[in-house]
């Protein structure tokens, strides 16, 4: 296995796609090795600057990535891609294709794109789309978007990952941006207007404009509404400029370091949680316990305490006496 995992990592730092291909297979498939060889790249990343792109279904994500790709390619970046789509309940991989509906960036040397499965992750982020960003940042990307499956108030995981985060609507919502209003809303540092050429564009601008002025997610930055018709290119630019500016903004404000230490607080945190999940369902015995409360003799409460104190001792002083 080390072998293996020695050559993967010579192509894979040689600049070779199907290497950084097949360790995100690894990765998405759990295997031992992907866990390795991430631990080995979480030494080499930490210069990329992600991007999220989230919204409705219908919004025109992909199409507006598409176009925010090749705009940063002819600014010079080497780009990467992480599309995430619904699951498939029959294959559990992404239901839609990302890489098929940006097929003509596929053959650019400088861009990496991958689809992956929510794999029913409510936050729209999975485990392994999340440590994929991990190599595409060791793969040597300037910039990494981020695109989400269609947003709802639950699918905010995006902010868990991106430096900024891009919320994209467009004309014809209504009371969607409304009911979105408490949830997604909060999240964005970039909101977009996509398919601006429909009526009412205007319209939802003054209304996001609104509500922004009395809400700001960071202190001193008022996230800009902006215009695009994406499949023509109009308003990609600005779309660019701005973030550009977002980054600089927290560059120079001193957020940035923060938040992404706050970011790896609340990763640490969430995987201790899995990590005992995933040993509480392996190793825990219920039986004698469940008749306990069945019976009455015993609270739930009183019950889970006990349940972790056999795997961490100290967590179940308050159990069962």
């Amino acid at each position: 296995m080390e072998k293996m995992i020695e050559e993967l990592l010579k192509e894979f730092r040689q600049g070779s796609k199907r290497a950084a291909a097949r360790i995100i297979s690894l990765i998405e498939n759990e295997a031992p090795e992907g866990k390795e060889i991430l631990r080995v790249l979480y030494k080499e990343s930490g210069r990329s600057y992600i991007v999220g792109i989230t919204g409705p279904a219908g919004a025109g994500k992909s199409t507006l990535t598409d176009a925010l790709v090749k705009l940063m390619r002819h600014r010079g970046y080497r780009v990467g891609v992480v599309a995430v789509d619904p699951t498939s309940p029959f294959t559990g991989g992404a239901l839609l294709g990302d890489r098929v509906r940006m097929s003509d960036l596929t053959l650019d040397p400088g861009v990496f794109i991958r689809s992956m499965a929510s794999r029913g992750h409510l936050g729209g982020l999975s485990w392994a789309a999340r440590d994929a960003l991990v190599v595409l940042d060791a793969f040597g990307c300037d910039y990494i978007l981020v695109e989400t499956v269609g947003a709802g108030q639950s699918q905010v995981d995006v902010v868990k990952v991106a430096d900024t985060v891009v919320l994209v609507t467009v004309p014809g919502l209504g009371d969607d941006i409304q009911a979105a209003k408490a949830g997604i809303m909060e999240i964005g540092d970039i909101f977009v207007v996509n398919k601006a050429d429909r009526g009412d564009a205007d319209q939802v601008v003054r209304y996001l404009q609104s509500i922004l002025e009395q809400q700001t997610k960071t202190e001193g930055w008022l996230p800009p509404v902006i215009k695009t018709v994406a499949w023509r290119g109009e308003g990609v630019e600005e779309l660019l400029d701005a973030v550009e500016r977002h980054r600089s903004f927290l560059v120079n404000s001193g957020h940035l370091d923060p938040l992404r230490k706050m970011r790896l607080k609340e990763e640490i945190i969430e995987r201790v949680e899995r990590l005992i999940f995933a040993r509480l369902k392996k190793e825990v015995r219920m039986d004698g316990v469940l008749e306990e409360v069945y019976s009455r003799q015993l609270d739930p409460l009183s019950a889970a305490e006990a349940l972790v104190g056999e795997i961490i001792p100290q967590a179940g002083s308050a159990g069962r006496k």
